[in-house]
């Protein structure tokens, strides 16, 4: 088991989320950053959708009750496990009794702390994923919060392998993958059903705006502030189909972008859609960054995930071959 000693808001269990559940009004929730998840699990050998604790306030501290291999993943932070360092996109293995402790991120905005065989509670509808709103999931449908017991799958079996190894973060590894110029992140998208409602004004608009991404913003959706793009009379839609990544345009003309906990329907007109590849770098920005859109094509979109997919599985190859040595 593990014990939470320090936990502020809105730190919860997350995994890739319920896939399949948004036709009966379900959001998918799930991890802000899959790649993440995905590469903690690949370390420590564990299913791709083994459940982790998504660390988005800080400092986080937890207690192990019995000796377990753990990973870190996602943002570039400090941590200790019994007073030495741990550094980012590790995995390593701590004692019973051992305190890890997550500092504030010096880039990015979540951490991923996952566990050897994953954490052990029942899922709901598929999934073991937190959602706050729907209060189902997770651990008891709500955030962690000091006290709090997390029972964790590796904790009933033996030690296997090698631990104690880590891996470079996708934006080092994957050539090109870092589209961050003079602090602004780059993000490929599609146009979206209603694009051709909006005028070529507010068109070139939303191509050459420099967005910020509002405080205003959360697993939910990213409220972007930097222009208005109003349509030249408002347009009244039924609620249709929304998912994650999908950019909407309220009547006051600021873009939401759908994240993880995204409603799943609405009636806001569309204007473009984030591609899945970049999806996973928006959900480690933080309130204030600078985000330009660029877009692509359905090919281009589809062909940008292949060197993430290949990343993930080197690095889960490259990892059981370390520990089996």
């Amino acid at each position: 088991m593990i014990e939470i000693l320090t936990s502020h808001a809105l730190n919860t269990i997350q995994d890739l989320g319920r896939i399949g559940a948004r036709r009966f009004g379900v959001s998918t929730s799930g991890v802000m950053d899959p790649v993440a998840l995905a590469a903690g699990n690949a370390l420590l050998g564990n299913d791709a959708d083994a459940a982790s604790i998504e660390v988005q306030t800080f400092p986080f501290r937890v207690r192990f009750h019995a000796d377990i291999a753990f990973a870190l993943t996602g943002a570039d932070f400090d941590a200790t496990l019994a007073g030495s360092t741990v550094p980012p996109w590790w995995c390593t293995r701590a004692r019973a009794g051992d305190i890890l402790t997550l500092g504030f991120p010096r880039h990015g905005a979540r951490a991923y702390l996952t566990f050897e065989g994953g954490i052990d509670l029942p899922p709901v509808l598929g999934s073991r994923s937190t959602h706050i709103r729907a209060g189902f999931g997770g651990l008891d449908g709500r955030a962690l919060r000091e006290g709090d017991i997390v029972p964790v799958s590796g904790m009933q079996r033996e030690a296997a392998g090698r631990f104690d190894f880590g891996a470079e973060p996708p934006d080092v590894a994957i050539a090109g993958m870092n589209s961050s110029e003079d602090g602004v992140l780059r993000v490929r998208v599609m146009r979206a059903g209603e694009y051709d409602l909006f005028s070529d004004a507010m068109q070139a608009a939303f191509w050459s705006t420099t967005w910020k991404i509002s405080v205003q913003s959360d697993r939910g959706g990213y409220r972007l502030t930097g222009a208005e793009l109003t349509l030249p009379a408002p347009v009244e839609m039924r609620s249709h189909g929304v998912v994650a990544g999908v950019v909407q345009v309220p009547p006051a003309g600021e873009p939401i972008i759908q994240m993880s906990d995204a409603n799943t329907a609405g009636g806001y007109p569309k204007i473009a859609a984030v591609i899945q590849a970049d999806l996973w770098r928006l959900g480690q920005a933080r309130p204030g960054s600078l985000i330009v859109f660029s877009e692509v094509d359905y090919r281009e979109a589809v062909a940008a995930m292949t060197p993430i997919n290949d990343y993930i599985a080197g690095l889960r190859a490259s990892a059981e071959l370390y520990r089996a040595l």
